[in-house]
């Protein structure tokens, strides 16, 4: 019977080629993949920063048109809309205030894309009430993408 390699000792053998003088990276070779890097990564930020802005302000649109619906829904039971000591917050209460069971008009109150509380005033000052988001400077007023985002009504 033959007698089989014993592979049980699986050390490994250290080589005896050595590499070529010239293989391997140099550091100029390194410095332009990441000049390359940093290039890409440039143009991305520059297309994608305004994009974010943009959606942001849509983000408010979006929020406001939920809140103008939980809105309505409360002024179609209640015949009136909050006033503004009552603020928002009477949307996402329980409706034994207005002595019936029944769900909040809306789960919860988002905050703008800038992490700010939305702002309502009731009466507004062309409209049943105002809801508006102040933009991303957080003061009345503005332009850009500093503008205020407000209800449609």
């Amino acid at each position: 019977m033959p007698v089989l390699p014993d592979h049980t000792d699986a050390a490994p053998r250290a080589s005896t080629q050595r590499l070529h003088p010239e293989a391997g990276v140099t550091l100029v070779e390194m410095m332009v993949v990441i000049l390359i890097i940093g290039l890409i990564t440039a143009i991305v930020a520059i297309n994608v920063l305004p994009s974010q802005d943009k959606a942001r302000v849509e983000k408010a649109k979006a929020d406001i048109a939920a809140i103008d619906q939980a809105l309505t829904l409360f002024h179609l039971e209640a015949a009136r809309f909050p006033t503004t000591e009552e603020g928002l917050e009477t949307l996402i209460a329980p409706a034994t205030a207005l002595g019936a069971e029944r769900q909040p008009f809306i789960r919860q109150l988002p905050k703008d894309p800038w992490n700010r509380p939305y702002q309502y005033v009731a009466p507004g000052e062309n409209s049943p009430y105002d809801l508006y988001s102040m933009g991303a400077d957080g003061k009345v007023g503005g332009e850009g993408l500093d503008a205020d985002v407000v209800n449609a009504r």
